[in-house]
């Protein structure tokens, strides 16, 4: 079994589709994966939970069409902390993020989040490119 947290934000179903793709690409058979779909809330005064985010929901679509298994993960706070110590809990042997789209300028640094992982987790990363359209 191979366990993949994939950090998933709150607005851009592009991002978490490209996500859940990636991981489906991943070697081996889906079968054998289950992906932990977290977010992580910065403000939440309705008290949403990470099963009603379209972004969740999107990722899961396409993960269980290839037959990855899903769990849902949700936490609180600094995202970047957050992503690393739900790695942890769910004991995950990768941890799947995607950056902002940048501008050129700009495309040089990671997002703060994607950045945090990348630097500080004691597991691999894979940090999914947004899809450029011209």
């Amino acid at each position: 079994m191979y366990d993949v947290l994939i950090g998933i934000g709150l607005d851009d179903e592009s991002r978490a589709t490209a996500q859940a793709e990636a991981v489906v690409d991943l070697p081996g058979d889906s079968d054998e994966v289950t992906a932990h779909l977290c977010h992580v809330f910065q403000d939440n005064p309705e008290g949403a939970s990470v099963h009603q985010l379209g972004t969740v929901r999107r990722a899961r679509e396409v993960l269980e069409a290839a037959g990855v298994t899903c769990t849902h993960y949700e936490a609180s706070g600094d995202a970047g902390t957050e992503l690393i110590e739900a790695a942890d809990a769910v004991d995950a042997d990768l941890i799947c993020v995607s950056g902002r789209k940048r501008s050129p300028a700009g495309k040089a640094v990671f997002g703060s989040t994607t950045q945090t992982v990348v630097l500080n987790a004691d597991r691999p990363v894979l940090a999914v490119p947004v899809s450029v359209e011209n």
